[in-house]
């Protein structure tokens, strides 16, 4: 399979297939991911976007539903969440465009959900944003070598299909 020239079909299906797999991973570590550290291993997710610019909205998407089911604190984490994926995977896709090394999605992982959530979250539950944003960075440096490892193993199995 051409994995640079996928249909309008397939891109879909993949799409799909990212987003059940972004919630499902959000279902099965959730009690470590609303924690005070907070290690969401599903963001490492966003650094296929690496690979696949077009999961940018899908992986958005799937924060926004993931924050909507398993968030409970409300519009601001929900809509947050969705903006912040968009940004995330958005960074991963612009990495991969620019042929930056795939390492390089560390960077993104880690910094925009941990700095930028840390925002309204911290008023949301009363921490100070410079304490949140350090315990959401702690986390967030698991996921975001998570990603990269990810991309690269996946890079390394499509260049043989």
């Amino acid at each position: 399979m051409d994995m640079k020239n996928l249909t309008k079909t397939q891109k879909l299906t993949l799409s799909g297939a990212v987003m059940a797999i972004y919630i499902v991973v959000m279902y099965f570590t959730q009690s470590f991911a609303f924690g005070q550290y907070q290690v969401r291993i599903a963001t490492a997710i966003y650094g296929v976007a690496y690979l696949f610019p077009f999961l940018v909205v899908p992986l958005g998407l799937s924060n926004l539903l993931s924050n909507m089911v398993m968030g409970g604190l409300g519009f601001f984490d929900i809509v947050g969440g969705g903006v912040v994926g968009l940004m995330t995977a958005g960074c991963c896709a612009l990495l991969g465009k620019g042929k930056i090394t795939s390492w390089a999605v560390v960077a993104p992982i880690m910094l925009i959900p941990a700095l930028v959530v840390s925002i309204w979250l911290s008023k949301l539950i009363n921490v100070p944003y410079a304490a949140l944003a350090g315990s959401l960075l702690v986390g967030q440096a698991i996921a975001g070598a998570v990603g990269a490892v990810l991309v690269r193993a996946l890079r390394n199995i499509w260049r043989e299909i």
